[in-house]
C-alpha cells in the first residue's frame, strides 16, 4: 500500500505525528508512505524507516508571492512528483485549508477529520471520507485515532512509538554531563524569566554538569550569551536542523519551554522536562518515555495568552513561571538526571 501523509507544519505537530506513522508501518505489511512537510521540517520525516518519500513544500513562502508560485523550483518538482504518483489513500492530518488543498492536487481518495473535530472545519469538504476524532485528547494520541481509523486496523492500547532510526541521526556516543537549555519559543507569554535560566545554569555547574545553548534568531542568540557570561553555559553556532538534532541526541537531559525543540528532543529519546505556562500540557505537553511536563500553579493559567495579562497591561514575561523556581525545577530534574549513571546532584 503506497499513502501521502500532509503534515506540513508546525515542527511540534510534525514530531507528534510519528507514533501514528509507527502504529501504522506495524498494521500494515509493506506500507509506503510519501510526507508532504514544510520545507524547514523536511529533515524529521526521514528519520522514520517508513518513509519512503519527503516532498517538501513552501506554503508560508508561497503565500506572499501567490502570483509567483508557478515559477517556484520547489512547486515545480512537488507537481512532477505528484502528476507521476497515484496513491491507495491520501491522509490530511493537519485539518487545515492550505493542507486540504495539498491533498486535492495529488491523485487518489482523500481523507481527514471531520467537521467536527479538524481545526478548520471547511478542510473537511476536500475529503471523500471523515472521521471522527475527540478534540479533548492529547494531540499524539488524536493522530493515532486519525490513522487508525482512516487505514483500518485497531488502535493499539500501548503507549506510541515514535520509531526512530537512531543511526539516521546520530552515530555519536551519549554524553551523559550534557544538560541542554531548549530556551527558545515563539510567544513572549512561554519564555522561562532569563534570571531563572541563569541561576538554573548556575546550580547545574555545581553539579558537574556542562550547560550548552542553541539558539535560531537574534533575539535567542543575545539571550543565550547574557546567560553564558553570567553562568559560563556553552553557547552553541547556528545550527541547521539536522546538526542540532545531532547535538540533542547525545544530550543527556533537556530543560525546555513549550516549543518544538522539546519535542524533537523528546522524540529522540532524551529526558525531557518541559515548562509550561500558558498553555495546556494536558494536550500538546512532551510525549513519552523520560518526559515530564512541569505546569506552573497560578489562578489563571494556563490562560492561552500571547502575553501575560495579569499585571496592568501585556507584560513581555509571564508572571505565572514565578511559580516555577529554579530550585524546584532541579529537583523535579533530579528523576532523569538519576537515569544517566552515577553523576551525584550536589545540594541545589
Amino acid at each position: 500500500m503506497r499513502a501521502l501523509l500532509i503534515k506540513t507544519s508546525s515542527l511540534g505537530d510534525v514530531v507528534h505525528t510519528l507514533p501514528a506513522l509507527t502504529d501504522a508501518s506495524r498494521a500494515i505489511h509493506g506500507l509506503q508512505i510519501d510526507w508532504l512537510v514544510e520545507e524547514a521540517f523536511a529533515e524529521i520525516p526521514s528519520w522514520h524507516p517508513a518513509v519512503t518519500r519527503v516532498l517538501p513544500v513552501a506554503v508560508r513562502r508561497w503565500r506572499k508571492d501567490l502570483l509567483n508560485v508557478r515559477c517556484d523550483v520547489a512547486w515545480k518538482r512537488l507537481r512532477a512528483a505528484l502528476d507521476n504518483q497515484s496513491y491507495d489513500l491520501i491522509l490530511d492530518a493537519q485539518g487545515l485549508l492550505k493542507s486540504a488543498w495539498l491533498g486535492w492536487l495529488a491523485d487518489g481518495p482523500r481523507a481527514g477529520l471531520d467537521r467536527a473535530s479538524a481545526r478548520e472545519a471547511l478542510a473537511s469538504l476536500f475529503y471523500h471520507k471523515t472521521y471522527r476524532v475527540a478534540k479533548e485528547n492529547h494531540a499524539v494520541e488524536r493522530t493515532r485515532h486519525l490513522f487508525a481509523q482512516a487505514f483500518n486496523y485497531p488502535l493499539p492500547t500501548t503507549r506510541g512509538s515514535y520509531g526512530i532510526a537512531r543511526e539516521r541521526v546520530s552515530t555519536s556516543r551519549l554524553e551523559a554531563d550534557k544538560l541542554m537549555f531548549l530556551h527558545g519559543t515563539t510567544w513572549a507569554s512561554k519564555h522561562y524569566p532569563e534570571n531563572y535560566w541563569i541561576d538554573l545554569a548556575k546550580i547545574a555547574r555545581r553539579n558537574k554538569f556542562r550547560v550548552v545553548l542553541p539558539w535560531s534568531n537574534d533575539q535567542e542568540l543575545e539571550r543565550a550569551r547574557r546567560i553564558s557570561r553570567a553562568s559560563e553555559a556553552l553557547v552553541l553556532d547556528k545550527l541547521s536542523l539536522r546538526d542540532l538534532a545531532k547535538e540533542l541526541a547525545t544530550a543527556g537531559a533537556c530543560i525546555a519551554v513549550d516549543s518544538g525543540l522539546g519535542h524533537m528532543a523528546c522524540a529522540l529519546g532524551v529526558p525531557t522536562l518541559s515548562l509550561y505556562g500558558p498553555t495546556k500540557p494536558a494536550l500538546t505537553s512532551t510525549y513519552g518515555d523520560s518526559q515530564k511536563a512541569l505546569a506552573v500553579q497560578f489562578p489563571c493559567a494556563p490562560c492561552l495568552h500571547r502575553k501575560c495579562q495579569y499585571r496592568d497591561g501585556p507584560t513581555a514575561e509571564a508572571v505565572c513561571f514565578d511559580t516555577l523556581t529554579p530550585t524546584r525545577i532541579w529537583t523535579e530534574l533530579q528523576w532523569a538526571l538519576s537515569r544517566q549513571g552515577p553523576l551525584a546532584l550536589a545540594a541545589s
